[in-house]
């Protein structure tokens, strides 16, 4: 039997729904080309932040700086030097149309931002290079004590909402996990303007350099065990909200892929184990889920897609209750 592998994802045909997410593989020519060689029906390009297209955020960067070498927290600085990632907004809108010139797979933009400002005015910036759609990587941390919840989510629906009404294209949201009520959060998001939500942002982690008495970067590529966490919001949210689902963060192997098509992923998205292993990883992905897909008589990835979600569940929060009780309770010591 031969499974149907292509899918539709922000009003793209793709070919099957296993893709290379953001990443530095997708930031330049060489790498492009060696992913679509390997089978990727669509590439998402880095995100472009926002300190690099705004003069006036970099202003306020120097003012910030402005006597940092004296805080031994702080010895080179509180912000990065940006020079070395994408280099600006001109080599990143040079990147689209070469990448756009050179392969006839989607193309699809990211913005990293965390505020409406002038975010509107560089999504109609990309649309114009040609971009296919556009993916709002939000990476906002709330370090404010007097911000409250609603204060964070009003935020994301303010700056979703600014952004979908610039452009006539489809648009993705790419968020963070960490919401009081994930479906309300989902569902707010949607009603803004969301055309997707890609699950979920990896919020990187400091790490402190007790030599240095600095905070330092800390980088750690993603593992198999995070995708535990997409598919629990996956599952609960699918046909709970109108419009599709990305997974990322924790897709390493055929397997990993095929759980989160169960859960209702539109389609599942890679970086982490394209970074380790090549692009030859998501060939090996792509070519495991449908022999996986044909061994359990699925026909195509739209039948199998939310198969093991909550949707059938009556009361999914009574299905989780009951699921986190049965867990603890099975654990069997070793000693």
């Amino acid at each position: 039997m031969t499974v149907e592998m292509s899918t539709k994802y922000l009003g793209l045909e793709l070919a099957h729904p296993v893709m290379p997410s953001a990443s530095p593989l997708t930031g330049d020519l060489d790498h492009i080309l060696a992913l679509t060689e390997a089978g990727a029906p669509a590439l998402v390009l880095p995100s472009l932040f926002e300190e690099q297209i705004d003069h006036d955020a970099m202003a306020v960067h120097w003012s910030l700086e402005l006597g940092a070498d004296g805080f031994g927290e702080a010895p080179g600085g509180f912000f990065p030097d940006l020079d070395d990632y994408n280099t600006g907004p001109e080599d990143y809108l040079d990147l689209i149309r070469r990448a756009k010139s050179e392969v006839s797979v989607p193309v699809i933009g990211s913005l990293n931002g965390s505020t409406p400002g002038g975010w509107t005015l560089y999504a109609q910036i990309l649309a114009e290079q040609g971009i296919d759609a556009l993916e709002l990587n939000i990476y906002k941390i709330a370090a404010d004590v007097r911000m409250s919840s609603t204060d964070v989510e009003d935020t994301y629906v303010s700056l979703v909402e600014s952004v979908k009404k610039s452009i006539d294209l489809p648009l993705a949201v790419k968020i963070g996990p960490y919401f009081s009520s994930m479906p309300d959060v989902a569902r707010k998001l949607t009603e803004a303007g969301a055309d997707a939500l890609v699950m979920f942002n990896r919020f990187y982690q400091p790490d402190i350099d007790l030599e240095t008495l600095g905070v330092k970067p800390n980088l750690v590529l993603s593992d198999p065990v995070e995708l535990r966490l997409v598919l629990r919001w996956l599952a609960v949210l699918y046909d709970h909200v109108e419009c599709q689902m990305a997974a990322t963060s924790g897709i390493h192997a055929p397997q990993d892929a095929v759980k989160a098509l169960l859960a209702g992923a539109t389609v599942t998205t890679m970086a982490s184990a394209l970074l380790r292993h090549g692009p030859a990883r998501l060939t090996q992905v792509r070519d495991g889920m449908e022999a996986w897909l044909d061994e359990h008589g699925y026909e195509s990835v739209d039948q199998a897609r939310g198969s093991l979600s909550y949707s059938a569940v009556p009361d999914p929060g009574v299905f989780e209750r009951t699921s986190y009780m049965k867990t603890l309770t099975s654990y069997v010591p070793t000693w």
